[in-house]
């Protein structure tokens, strides 16, 4: 048993890591930027560290000031919940250098599924579906256009390194293929320091679905069943639901067995998600695996009655997992609410919050760290909080959600919440008929 836990992040995520280890009994030690002296987290944690100014490279992505702050308090295990260090292999290695334990994957896994080719190639080798598309990286231009020529436009283009839509362009017609190569490589080369891209088939009316799964040390894993996160602008996720209304028994066994097969393949121990394409004819293709809690995890928690962020504390103290899969037994949607202004192209909206009412009553969660009073830094994600509705099917989630967002008032700054008020009402949404170009036609009113 672990007896203090670092938590290297910020904001909800890190409230909602030191909730669970209050639960088990483990002391918690929070960090936090000058920007970040009045967050909730840190108000919360057990002990507190400052571990530098605003800037993300000068706090949560400084790994000596979070190594030194590990050791002055004495934890024994590091939680990178997600983002920032969350899946940087050389930070889990420093972890375990320093006899710190990194609650999470080992580094060579992180490796492996981190490197989208390298990620690909081990999953062609597994046997798990994957968008057809050329081997390896884009040597040159030359290259691109004769693979692109080979498998068809539409292609995509992708950073190795990537994420976030970073370093990822579209190709609908050769003419527009050098300028959009160009623009990858410089894209991904200032994200991630690495101008590596690679090609694929572009996914024609996709669905984004993902699985969730753990596995432990010893070789087994087991899936949590899925996530539909196909309502994303620019491709950050905006609203996630379990089970996707676009689901069937069948393609969830299918899609289970092919995740389960994934992680198996990398000797994977922790819990992280397999992302796949669902194309309208239910064909699934491998994206990326997700070596870490996902922001979305409390949309899997609520429709099995889990705690993943127990289970992910319990694999890294050395735990056995049972390996049973979970389905849903209850139906689950997220709204992410960002301090960002929908009406303006989701212009970011730092500032003090003056007036916070957040919304309660049967079937509601809310996970975040802000309160009235709170000043929103401009220096991070945009997130403030994630409101989860839960009930016994889709529909009565979507009216739990739509009441409860009529009751949530913060005022101060400009949210997402009109958004979502106008979301739940639109008859698409409801019915399920969206892919991850919903938020194209859809217009603000």
């Amino acid at each position: 048993m672990f007896k203090k836990i670092l938590i290297a992040n910020r904001g909800e995520i890190a409230l909602r890591i030191i909730r669970t280890c209050r639960e088990m009994g483990i002391k918690t030690v929070a960090v936090y930027s000058t920007a970040d002296r009045e967050s909730l987290h840190v108000k919360f944690a057990d002990e507190a560290v400052c571990i530098g100014k605003p800037a993300g490279a000068e706090s949560y992505l400084n790994v000596p000031n979070i190594i030194a702050a590990a050791e002055i308090t004495n934890a024994d295990a590091i939680h990178p919940g997600y983002g920032f260090l969350a899946e940087n292999a050389k930070f889990a290695e420093i972890c375990g250098q320093n006899g710190i334990k990194f609650i999470g994957p080992t580094p060579e896994q992180i490796r492996l599924m981190g490197d989208k080719v390298t990620a690909k190639e081990t999953m062609i080798k597994a046997g798990v579906p994957v968008v057809p598309g050329g081997q390896g990286l884009l040597p040159s231009l030359e290259e691109a256009k004769r693979i692109a020529k080979e498998i068809g436009y539409p292609i995509i283009l992708k950073a190795t390194a990537g994420g976030g839509g970073k370093g990822m362009r579209v190709v609908w017609a050769e003419e527009d293929l050098e300028r959009n190569y160009d623009m990858a490589k410089n894209e991904a080369a200032a994200s991630f320091k690495n101008d590596g891209i690679y090609m694929e088939k572009f996914v024609e009316e996709p669905r984004h679905i993902e699985i969730q799964v753990a596995g432990d040390r010893y070789g087994t894993v087991c899936h949590l069943s899925e996530r539909d996160c196909s309502i994303q602008r620019r491709h950050q996720k905006l609203v996630e639901e379990s089970p996707s209304p676009f689901m069937t028994p069948e393609l969830r066994k299918a899609m289970g067995d092919a995740a389960k097969k994934a992680a198996s393949a990398i000797n994977y121990e922790s819990v992280g998600t397999i992302e796949f394409l669902v194309d309208k004819h239910r064909n699934f293709y491998f994206m990326e695996m997700n070596t870490r809690i996902q922001v979305e995890h409390c949309v899997t928690e609520e429709v099995t009655n889990f705690d993943l962020i127990k289970e992910q504390i319990l694999i890294a103290m050395g735990e056995k997992i049972s390996g049973l899969d979970y389905e849903p037994e209850m139906h689950a949607i997220e709204c992410r609410i960002n301090a960002e202004d929908p009406y303006n192209d989701f212009r970011p909206s730092p500032g003090k919050i003056t007036t916070l009412h957040q919304p309660g009553g049967h079937g509601i969660r809310i996970d975040s760290h802000v309160y009235a009073g709170y000043v929103i830094p401009p220096y991070y994600d945009s997130m403030i909080a994630k409101i989860i509705a839960v009930a016994r099917t889709r529909e009565e989630a979507i009216n739990t959600m739509s009441r409860a967002l009529s009751e949530y008032v913060i005022e101060g700054v400009k949210t997402t919440i009109p958004f979502h008020q106008q979301l739940m009402k639109d008859e698409n949404f409801r019915k399920g008929n969206f892919t991850t170009k919903f938020l194209e036609t859809f217009q603000m009113k």
